[in-house]
């Protein structure tokens, strides 16, 4: 029971720095968070938990909706080539650090070094997780804004921002979520906790996505001074 109340509480507050984020960065707010949420989202994955029932699932799931919600949030309010450069920037910032870590994982550390084992534990399933993670990121995002776009065209109102985000968010993070447990945990854990872990996930990631449609709502109505002006001055070029 402990693991489900704080999980709803970890969810609060990621939904909450997820916000605050924008309110005070603006879009590089967004790109920003795309940055450190696939590192962090790459990081938790590693670590599996149990919820009531039994019920066994990997953390990492509220962080990789908020890729979803910061790409259609971008969709929405800048266009889909800001959402697809979001997910290139997202791309990037994991295969540097799987690189970058892997490398620092090879110097031979000193007698007295406290860190080599946990950053071994933390960071030594990476290859293979962030194999599958990259594979299932540019596949499931790059799907998304596509969906993104494609539900668009047929639900345009503002008041229709739900259909659009949850329609391409739930399709693409289930892809997200077999062909990351395929490359990252097949033959890793046995199949009824493979089964498991990939049921779990994607209901997770399904009840999330549902959860952060009124943190959208919100973001979406954030009103920034320069983009403000920006578009004045746009409107004032085509006038003349």
């Amino acid at each position: 029971m402990f693991n489900l109340l704080w999980g709803i509480l970890f969810v609060v507050v990621n939904f909450a720095f997820f916000l605050l984020c924008y309110r005070l960065f603006g879009k590089k707010g967004l790109y920003a968070w795309v940055g450190v949420a696939t590192v962090i989202a790459n990081i938790q994955v590693a670590k599996t938990i149990e919820m009531p029932l039994g019920i066994v699932m990997t953390l990492g799931n509220t962080m990789y909706v908020t890729l979803y919600m910061t790409s259609d949030l971008l969709n929405e309010k800048y266009g889909r080539s800001e959402a697809r450069n979001a997910v290139w920037f997202g791309f990037f910032t994991l295969l540097m650090t799987t690189v970058i870590m892997q490398m620092v994982l090879m110097f031979e550390p000193q007698e007295t070094d406290i860190a080599q084992s946990s950053l071994e534990t933390i960071f030594g399933m990476m290859p293979r997780l962030a194999l599958g993670s990259l594979t299932a990121y540019f596949i499931s995002q790059f799907l998304d804004v596509r969906l993104y776009s494609w539900i668009r065209q047929y639900f345009s109102s503002s008041r229709q921002l739900w259909i659009r985000s949850n329609g391409s968010t739930m399709i693409s993070s289930f892809v997200d979520t077999l062909i990351f447990c395929l490359i990252a945990f097949a033959g890793f854990y046995d199949l009824r906790v493979w089964t498991e872990i990939l049921l779990t996930t994607y209901l997770s990631k399904f009840l999330l996505t549902a959860a952060g449609t009124p943190i959208l709502y919100i973001a979406r109505s954030f009103r920034f001074a320069e983009e403000t002006e920006a578009r004045r001055d746009t409107e004032a070029r085509i006038d003349l």
